[in-house]
Order: C-alpha cells, then sequence, then structure tokens
C-alpha cells in the first residue's frame, strides 16, 4: 500500500495539468451552491438540532395576521414579473447591483408601457430599424420562451412567414423598442414552448394584421390546454425524455421509451435543496414587490403630471393676445433705451 500510494503522489506530482483540473473542479463544484459537510455538521450539532420532540420552544412564534410587518406576495409573482427576479445562484448575486437595475428598470417603464404577458401570449412588437419602411419594424408572434434576469431579460417570439419559422428574440428592455401589444393573452401547460419547432405550422402561423382579443373585465389569464402533436421527424431535443404536459408524441420504439425512462428523473418534483437553490426566497420577492408596488403608484402620479404639463404647454394664448404682448414688450424696450 505505501509503495502504491508513493507511486500515485509522484504521478500527481509530476502531472500538474491533472492537479489543475482536479482543482478547478473542486471549485466548480463548491461554486454549485452545495452544502460544505462541516458545516451541515455544525448545524446538525447545534441546540435545535439536537431536540427530539419537534421544535424548540419559542423558536418559532406563531404568526399574527395583524402584525404590520408582515410581508406576503401574490403566488404567481414569478410568471407575471419574472424580468424582476433576480439570479437563483447565490454566488451569481450582488444586491447593489440588483438595486441599479431595478432603479433602470423603472426608469424605463415610464417611457414605455409593458403589459402582462405570459409564455404562449400572442404578442406584436414594433421597434427601430432604420432599413425598414418608415424606419419601423413590426412582427406578431407566439411567446414561446422567457428568459435571463434583470436588465437582460429577453423573450422569444415565433412565426411561420411564407412557410418559413421565424423567431426574434428580443431584450425587454431594449431602447429601440417602441411599442408592445399583447394580441391574445394566455398562459399554456408549460413554461417552455420551443417545441413548437417540431409541430406542425399551423399551431404558430399568426397573421399580421390579427386584431386583439379582448378579455371582459375582472377576468383572470386563460389557460389554453392545447397539445400540440409532433410530426417532424428530425426532432431538434428528444421531447420524450422532458416532462412536457403540452405535447403529443408519436408512437416511439421500445428502445427509445426505455432509455427515456432510463433517463428520466421522477425525484425531482420531490427534491428540496433542488428548489431552494433554484427559487428565491420569500423575503427578497417581498422585499421586490415592494419596490414594484411602489414604482406603480410613482408611474401612476408621473403620468398624471405628464398629462398637466403637455395641457400647460399647449394652452398658448390667442393670436391677438399674442400681438399685444409683443406691442407692450416693444414699448418697454423703447422706453428703456430713451
Amino acid at each position: 500500500m505505501a509503495l502504491s500510494f508513493s507511486t500515485t503522489n509522484k504521478f500527481l506530482l509530476n502531472n500538474q495539468q491533472i492537479l489543475r483540473s482536479v482543482l478547478i473542479l473542486s471549485v466548480r463544484y463548491k461554486q454549485r451552491g452545495h452544502i460544505a459537510d462541516h458545516l451541515v455538521e455544525h448545524h446538525r450539532q447545534s441546540a435545535l438540532g439536537k431536540l427530539k420532540n419537534g421544535a424548540a420552544v419559542d423558536a418559532f412564534p406563531p404568526k399574527d395576521d395583524t402584525t404590520k410587518d408582515l410581508r406576503t406576495t401574490p403566488h404567481d409573482f414569478k410568471y407575471v414579473y419574472p424580468d424582476f427576479l433576480p439570479n437563483p445562484i447565490p454566488y451569481l448575486r450582488d444586491r447593489i447591483l440588483e438595486k441599479l437595475e431595478r432603479k433602470d428598470m423603472f426608469r424605463r417603464r415610464q417611457q414605455i408601457d409593458i403589459p402582462e404577458f405570459y409564455v404562449g401570449s400572442i404578442l406584436a412588437v414594433t421597434s427601430a430599424d432604420p432599413y425598414a419602411p418608415n424606419r419601423r419594424h413590426r412582427f406578431v408572434g407566439i411567446c414561446i420562451q422567457r428568459e435571463r434576469h434583470g436588465l437582460k431579460h429577453q423573450f422569444t417570439l415565433r412565426n411561420i412567414v411564407d412557410g418559413l419559422g421565424v423567431e426574434i428574440s428580443y431584450e425587454l428592455y431594449n431602447p429601440t423598442i417602441t411599442k408592445i401589444e399583447v394580441l391574445k393573452l394566455e398562459r399554456r401547460l408549460d413554461e417552455n414552448l420551443a417545441y413548437l419547432r417540431d409541430a406542425p405550422p399551423e399551431y404558430c402561423t399568426f397573421p399580421f394584421d390579427m386584431e386583439p382579443v379582448k378579455l371582459p373585465p375582472g377576468a383572470g389569464v386563460p389557460l389554453n390546454t392545447i397539445q400540440v402533436p409532433i410530426t417532424s421527424t428530425h426532432w431538434q431535443y428528444k421531447w420524450e425524455r422532458h416532462d412536457l404536459k403540452g405535447i403529443l408524441l408519436p408512437s416511439l420504439p421500445r428502445s427509445v421509451r426505455k432509455a427515456a425512462e432510463r433517463f428520466g428523473e421522477p425525484w425531482r418534483q420531490w427534491d428540496i435543496m433542488r428548489q431552494y437553490r433554484t427559487e428565491i426566497h420569500d423575503d427578497d420577492k417581498a422585499e421586490i414587490y415592494e419596490d414594484i408596488e411602489k414604482h406603480k403608484e410613482d408611474l401612476a402620479q408621473y403620468r398624471i403630471d405628464s398629462k398637466e404639463n403637455v395641457k400647460i404647454t399647449r394652452a398658448r394664448p390667442k393670436a391677438a393676445g399674442r400681438k399685444a404682448i409683443l406691442d407692450n414688450s416693444n414699448r418697454s424696450n423703447m422706453s428703456t433705451s430713451k
């Protein structure tokens, strides 16, 4: 054993590249958010962890709904405002940068009305293009995905134009976007509709002169439960290995089904630590939601003030009044010159 141990040490010392790769892998393992063993053991040996008959007394006081400091967020916060949610990976977060980006996002929302939309909604985006007629380009399509965080948040629209699938990715806070219209507000069963690329073209074909579909006042966001069949012979991804609800797969060979079962991970829905690492804490959500509510009030007041300023600037005196004002100014100038 001693001989083998010494030989392995010599091998590692003589191969610096292997050592460097091992160190990089260990650093990446730590950066993924995994809890170190000594931290887990420390909390396990704490006074709260040693209790056997439930939690400690007065450790978790009952919540009082009458307290004013209790902050709550709506359950659909991550669907309505996904662009305000920061990166869930801890070592990629910067609280000061998030605050500054949020202020820039609020300032941008004062210049353009960004409506509420979801994956599956049909949008019309008008952007400035110096090479397009009238220097405006308008594209209509279905939103198939929303990704990235903060100011870098972007969404992708897909449509079939002249028999070809066209996709355009827009940055939500891009200053070249002049107007965002929601032609049909709805949600789908999945958060990513990339499988529409392998679906028949009629499921993502929309006319550019489509009229907006109005919802009755007070109605919620409708959920479209349509299931799209996959007819393409060469799929972009192996959709049978993903847990997708809005898709109809054709009959698959037995080997493909066995491989899908082998690579499937049904325990993901009960993996609490994975949910903890991929979601934002409720306190952070409540803080962001408070900023958004305050921004709504400031935005409403800003629009009222801007309308009043427009009325004041447009209310000019009549021609006779302007002439009298000019005569008075000329007389005053002549008297001062004398």
